[in-house]
């Protein structure tokens, strides 16, 4: 196994995960989110969320972000530094839309309250078994 398939298993494992903002002051701001709905590899992320999140509103202005996901109970994590952009292309909502997600925008998929936030990695950092590296990704 690679170290490239060890992460995309120890991400595909996880029930949550974290996704990390810069404030307007320059502070950090980290939110537990439900695993991406879509993703390539350890490279492209996507969640869907709320238009009028505060999240959705930080990325605009600065879209330098950090995504994590952990097993705490094997104490392994992998961190993922990159961009994350809002995107509103009706295209690639319906590639993303579920039925369950009335749940959360009941208008449906033209719900104006229904986002979606892509994450597009440039480096990252791993934490297991007692040891730790940093790595590129192309």
């Amino acid at each position: 196994m690679t170290g490239k398939e060890m992460l995309e298993g120890l991400i595909s494992e996880q029930t949550v995960s974290f996704i990390s903002s810069v404030d307007e002051n320059g502070f950090p701001n980290t939110k537990a989110m439900l695993p991406p709905c879509k993703r390539d590899g350890i490279k492209t992320f996507y969640w869907h969320t709320n238009t009028s999140s505060i999240r959705t509103k930080q990325y605009l202005k600065n879209p330098k972000a950090c995504i994590y996901f952990c097993n705490g109970p094997a104490f392994k994590g992998v961190m993922l530094l990159g961009a994350m952009e809002v995107i509103d292309d009706m295209k690639v909502k319906k590639e993303i839309w579920k039925d369950g997600f009335t749940m959360y925008y009941p208008e449906g998929i033209n719900d104006p309250d229904f986002i979606l936030l892509k994450f597009t990695a440039k480096s990252g950092r791993y934490y297991g078994d007692l040891n730790t590296g940093n790595f590129e990704i192309d």
